[in-house]
């Protein structure tokens, strides 16, 4: 793992040495308006500092010394967002989650959002790093550990009972500098759930959840809530009402939840639902990806995917977790998957129609059966396209709506002058086909510029470290 690192600090070496020869012009380059769903063809896009100096017509002279990048035929987006991702699986794991950095960066994502796990002291710490230059991946924006109540099944959690224990956790994030804060549910009480999103929104955090079946999405949005975390949440929005009371009073269970949410959905009400979260700011992630993989574990067979080289094997161990729970189900409860991954991800088209905010995520990481870090956001990409959104649209929600959750949208998101040097070269327009963000050229983090062959040698390096996992792998 030293040895790899240290290559990479050799190419970052290369490539910052060509900067202060004359920083980089990416020259008769197509730049992709995803605001406006367009492009501006034959300019000069100038790079200076590790940000956009200026954007000109091709051949303008005004800058001289810039060493210059071919970028005829070639489209730049800015670089993409996977806005739920997960490093986690324990301390004897954190070398293969650190493994990951330069795997994300390989696939042209230049930031993730860490939704929380259970080695949040090292992520902080990669966090510091990579804002440093010591390390190679995108930038991290961290919830730390998530809130939970007391016994939650989640490990490295902060497990709350109280309003005492609350403001406990509250200061302890503060103290590590946490960028948002995760709420989850699993034993967390409703009325303490609706406390701590209220209490983190007025520490000035966005605010991330699971939704208690409890409470009606009105009652989250009502108390703050910026994003709601997988789809299936606004599937029970369409009998939000009557599924909260009966969960409530104890006559409805977990696993009942969704054959009741399909049975009695009623389309107007979760418009009218989605409408109210949207004047309320409350975002939804789908993580379309885990759901369609999760759901048809019965039909399908990951095991030889090819893209499995680049992860340790303590990591894909933890994979058997999802696979076992699933192992379980009889046929009713296949079919039930199924019907369910159908019913939300059809649900994409009434979210935009309402207004929400949608931000693309993966739920990439341990645990997580085959959602794989990096390529997995470009398959997210694709679903969203598939169940309704537009390539520009599904561009937006990982590359501009993700900084937007941060308030950094001056800072990141566009390709226009003071913004991050953080850019996606592409060998096709991925305005016309989505697929077209794995066809990458080039990529650009804060400047410096990584070539396709040298992204290639990234993935081998990051495949060679992989194959160093010091765990036996898990057969069944």
């Amino acid at each position: 793992m030293k040895g790899f690192f240290a290559v990479l600090f050799i190419l970052i070496g290369m490539t910052a040495q060509g900067q202060q020869k004359g920083n980089w012009v990416l020259s008769n380059v197509n730049v992709v308006d995803i605001e406006n769903d367009s492009l501006l063809t034959a300019k000069d896009v100038f790079i200076k500092g590790g940000a956009i100096l200026s954007i000109l017509p091709h051949k303008n002279t005004k800058y001289k010394s810039f060493a210059i990048v071919d970028g005829t035929g070639k489209y730049l987006i800015p670089g993409l967002w996977d806005n739920h991702v997960h490093f986690g699986g324990g301390d004897s794991l954190l070398e293969e989650n650190k493994n990951l950095l330069p795997l994300y960066l390989a696939h042209g994502i230049t930031a993730v959002r860490d939704a929380a796990a259970d080695i949040s002291p090292a992520v902080l710490q990669w966090r510091k790093e990579l804002s440093e230059g010591k390390l190679l991946g995108p930038r991290i924006f961290t919830s730390g550990p998530k809130i939970e109540g007391i016994n939650s099944i989640w490990i490295g959690d902060i497990e709350i009972g109280d309003e005492a224990g609350l403001g406990k956790a509250i200061d302890s994030l503060k103290k590590l500098e946490v960028d948002f804060i995760k709420i989850t549910d699993n034993t967390l009480k409703p009325d303490l759930y609706l406390k701590a999103v209220q209490l983190a929104r007025s520490n000035n955090w966005p605010v991330s959840g699971h939704i208690p079946y409890a409470l009606t999405m009105k009652q989250v949005a009502d108390a703050g809530l910026t994003t709601i975390e997988h789809m299936g949440y606004l599937l029970k929005a369409g009998a939000d009402e009557v599924i909260s009371n009966l969960y409530s009073k104890g006559f409805l269970q977990g696993r009942e939840v969704m054959p009741l949410a399909l049975a009695v959905f009623d389309t107007a009400k979760a418009l009218a639902t989605y409408r109210y979260l949207a004047t309320k700011g409350t975002g939804i992630v789908p993580t379309l990806l885990i759901s369609s993989i999760t759901s048809n574990f019965d039909n399908s067979n990951h095991w030889n995917d090819s893209y499995l080289k680049y992860l340790g094997t303590g990591l894909k161990n933890t994979y058997w977790w999802r696979i076992k729970r699933a192992a379980g189900d009889n046929a009713d409860a296949i079919e039930m998957r199924h019907r369910v991954f159908e019913a939300t991800a059809s649900l994409i088209p009434l979210v935009v129609q309402s207004g929400m905010t949608i931000m693309a995520g993966t739920d990439a990481g341990y645990l997580n059966s085959f959602v794989y870090p990096g390529l997995g956001l470009h398959l997210e990409l694709e679903l969203l396209v598939k169940y309704g959104l537009t390539p520009a649209q599904a561009l937006k929600a990982s590359i501009l709506n993700g900084p937007s959750y941060f308030k950094l949208s001056n800072n990141y998101g566009k390709v226009e002058a003071g913004f991050a040097a953080d850019l996606l070269l592409l060998d096709e327009n991925p305005l016309k086909n989505i697929s077209a963000t794995q066809k990458i050229h080039a990529v650009m983090k804060s400047g410096n510029l990584f070539s396709r062959q040298q992204l290639d040698q990234i993935l081998n390096e990051v495949q060679i470290a992989a194959t160093n996992s010091k765990f036996k792998p898990i057969t069944q």
